[in-house]
């Protein structure tokens, strides 16, 4: 059974905990839940859509969904694996990490944790279940990831203006671009094109290329053996040190990390 297709199931125990495992669909449309979601990510990208907003989630990494956040996935390969822990909220208010959207590296042993729970794969486990201690131990060691939450946003706008720039760093990510070049090829000044980003996106010009290369820089990290160095370059860095410290500023993690953890 889709997820997509469990979605009745999650809820029917409020109480309860609702596991799932499974190679997912590319796309998973606008849901939510009334439990607070817990995912894994095993192999591949997941991009994970909230209030307009992209925010990326690479191999090994884990991300936190609230209860009743309406939400999209999307994934950019067929073999990424979605495990997916759908928790209980009546505790949800004695730590802050339950009431946030989080992205996280997966320890080693959340990893383990993760896991075991294979042996519940499509059910509803309760308080009569056997280990249902062990859930509840899982969710509890949550909140000790709170301060190292990744924010790699990309958001987006339907703006007609907003779409055509974005489309167009989206190919030209690579070249070293400042915000004098996106004005003279839009035939607007900078000023305009400042504005219309804080307008539309909220964040500035600089802040949204710099975003964009370190995502182009994951895929290319988790999907080619191109070296550390060609994708400095490839994503528009002059040097390897320079987007070392950026990508670990994104990421919390050094690039040949997460290369060795894909």
């Amino acid at each position: 059974m889709k997820i997509i297709d469990s979605l009745d199931l999650i809820d029917t125990v409020p109480n309860g905990v609702y596991i799932k495992h499974e190679k997912s669909e590319k796309r998973y449309p606008l849901h939510q839940h009334q439990k607070g979601q817990l995912t894994y990510v095993e192999g591949g990208i997941t991009y994970l859509i909230v209030d307009n907003v992209t925010h990326v989630v690479p191999a090994h990494y884990f991300f936190w969904i609230p209860k009743g956040v309406p939400h999209v996935l999307r994934l950019s390969h067929s073999a990424t694996v979605l495990h997916s822990i759908y928790f209980y909220t009546d505790d949800d208010d004695k730590n802050p990490f339950y009431n946030e959207l989080g992205i996280y590296a997966a320890s080693d042993l959340v990893v383990e944790m993760i896991a075991y729970t294979q042996c519940w794969h499509e059910q509803m486990v309760d308080e009569q279940t056997y280990n249902f201690a062990f859930l509840q131990a899982l969710k509890n060691i949550l909140p000790t990831f709170i301060s190292k939450n990744m924010q790699l946003q990309l958001p987006f706008s339907d703006n007609e203006r907003m779409v055509k720039i974005t489309d167009y760093l989206d190919v030209n990510f690579g070249l070293p671009l400042t915000l004098s070049d996106i004005s003279n090829h839009f035939n607007l000044s900078e000023r305009s094109v400042s504005r219309l980003f804080q307008a539309e996106l909220q964040i500035s010009f600089l802040q949204y290329l710099k975003a964009l290369r370190i995502l182009k820089a994951i895929e290319l990290l988790l999907k080619t053996e191109h070296s550390v160095s060609e994708i400095a370059n490839d994503v528009g860095y002059n040097t390897v040190g320079a987007f070392s410290n950026a990508f670990c500023e994104f990421t919390g993690r050094r690039p040949l990390e997460m290369r060795k953890n894909k």
